[in-house]
Order: C-alpha cells, then structure tokens, then sequence
C-alpha cells in the first residue's frame, strides 16, 4: 500500500456485512468441463460424492493411535 493513504478519518468495518453471502467462482480444468452440461450437474456431481464419502466413513473405523499401533 502506498505511504500516502490518510485513514485518519476512516470508519472500521462500514461495509461489513456480518450475513453476506458469497458465491465465488470456481473454474474447472477444460477436460473436467467437458464432463459437465452446466453447474447444476457439476452440484450434483460433488453432491454424490459427499453422499458415498459419508457412507464409506460410517463404514470403516479409523485407526485408533493409542492402541499401541506404530503406523505413521
């Protein structure tokens, strides 16, 4: 930033917005693009996923560290 900027009489957070929703973008490969017609397939895409990921995590116990397992 540049010295010259005077904030003397600036007011903190005046454009805050404590519920503002953001939606930033999100740029797929061109090869990943191609797979998709348009956003709401790329949602429901990643949307099945979530789903077979949370079934595959109630399905598998994670290691437990503390039982004398000396995997690192």
């Amino acid at each position: 930033m540049k010295k010259g900027y005077d904030f003397s009489k600036g007011e903190r957070g005046k454009f805050f917005r404590p519920n503002a929703e953001l939606n930033l973008p999100v740029y797929l490969e061109p090869d990943v693009a191609k797979a998709f017609r348009n956003s709401a397939a790329v949602n429901e895409a990643l949307r099945s996923l979530l789903r077979i990921s949370a079934t595959t995590r109630r399905l598998t116990k994670p290691a437990d560290q503390s039982e004398g397992s000396s995997r690192r």
